[in-house]
């Protein structure tokens, strides 16, 4: 299954104590940084791109097939599709599904600019910490999905289906508790992850040097005077 391009987004703006908005024609441009390569030295710098959202999303549907296999197995690693502990035991296919509407929501919301899209994402993996890896050794969070793009007028297919993998470290032992006291849950590890990844996934890389150049030029701040 074919790795998406794993990038971190790196804030744009930066304020004192108020700011101006940045100019519209950079607002959907998002500055990322890929990940470096094994053999970057330690004062190497990976290089910066800029990436913006190409559509006008008019629609996401998430589909968690019920064929997939749950698993509330207290396991180091359940043989499952589907393991899920970061909320209460019940449906984990509709927690699941929900998991996935917020993070889409968060990443299209913005995006109204462009061709008029519906987005499908199916759930083909949801690989979660069991309570017993979470509180000892910690591991990886497995999220995996397959990403559609139609044309919202004809159904025309316009990218996909392809597959998706928006894995991420999840902590374990002491410091998987400090993350969940100060509220940085499996959830909310998980939504922003995946967020970051839908967002990623329907943006394009920038190639206008003028456009690059205003994105990775941070918005001008307007400074409060103290009395």
């Amino acid at each position: 299954m074919p790795s998406p391009r794993f990038l971190i987004a790196l804030p744009l703006v930066a304020a004192l104590t108020a700011c101006v908005s940045p100019d519209p024609a950079s607002r959907a441009a998002v500055v990322v940084s890929p990940q470096q390569p094994a053999s970057v030295g330690h004062d190497a710098v990976a290089p910066r791109k800029v990436l913006k959202a190409q559509y006008d999303v008019r629609q996401v549907a998430i589909s968690v097939p019920r064929d997939l296999r749950v698993s509330e197995a207290n396991v180091f690693y359940p043989i499952a599709d589907v393991v899920w502990r970061g909320e209460p035991r019940g449906d984990r296919y509709a927690q699941v599904e929900r998991i996935f509407q917020e993070a889409a929501a968060e990443a299209s919301g913005p995006m109204t600019h462009g061709r008029a899209v519906n987005v499908v994402i199916e759930v083909t993996r949801f690989h979660c910490l069991t309570e017993k890896t979470r509180y000892t050794v910690g591991g990886t969070h497995a999220l995996h999905f397959n990403l559609t793009v139609t044309d919202a007028a004809t159904g025309q297919v316009i990218d996909g289906p392809r597959a998706v993998v928006a894995d991420i470290k999840a902590s374990g032992g002491a410091q998987a508790i400090a993350e969940d006291q100060m509220g940085q849950t499996q959830r909310v590890v998980v939504v922003a992850r995946l967020a970051e990844v839908i967002r990623r996934e329907l943006s394009a890389q920038v190639t206008d040097p003028g456009l690059v150049s205003q994105a990775l030029t941070p918005a001008p701040v307007l400074v409060t005077a103290q009395r």
